[in-house]
């Protein structure tokens, strides 16, 4: 399948991976926390649980603005989610530089991989103005009746 401008589809892909991402690393972090320092369990399981929501509920957010600038074709729709997206690229490269654990920094790569890929798709509704988003700009060549 093509995604030529299928944003709902790419940003519900984005919103599957990076909340499949978060679980693992949230019970990483929680395993991680109550082996070393036992009095600190609870606290990072409840921390890592309401870090979850927070982003699934951000990413549910942008899944149904992509969706609506999918289904509408809209310039300002379109606008708003790729800055959305930057937004979310900026966060997840900062986090990469910053990693403290393998599994956090390949959830940061893939984060802004994911984010890119979404906001080039609305780059393409932008562009199209609303109209219809094609392929190519390639013109074909029309015959000549005799």
């Amino acid at each position: 399948m093509k995604l030529t401008y299928q944003t709902g589809v790419a940003a519900l892909i984005h919103l599957a991976v990076i909340s499949l991402f978060n679980i693992l690393n949230g019970v990483h972090s929680s395993v991680q926390t109550c082996t070393n320092a036992s009095n600190d369990c609870v606290g990072n399981i409840i921390t890592s649980m309401l870090y979850f929501m927070l982003l699934t509920f951000w990413f549910a957010a942008l899944w149904i603005l992509a969706a609506a600038a999918q289904d509408r074709r809209s310039r300002k729709l379109a606008f708003l989610l790729i800055g959305c997206e930057g937004l979310v690229i900026m966060v997840s490269l900062f986090n990469a530089q910053h990693h403290n654990s393998w599994l956090g920094l390949i959830t940061s790569l893939v984060d802004a991989a994911l984010a890119t890929w979404v906001a080039l798709l609305a780059l393409r509704i932008f562009v199209a103005g609303g109209g219809r988003v094609t392929a190519s700009t390639r013109s074909r060549r029309r015959r000549l009746s005799n």
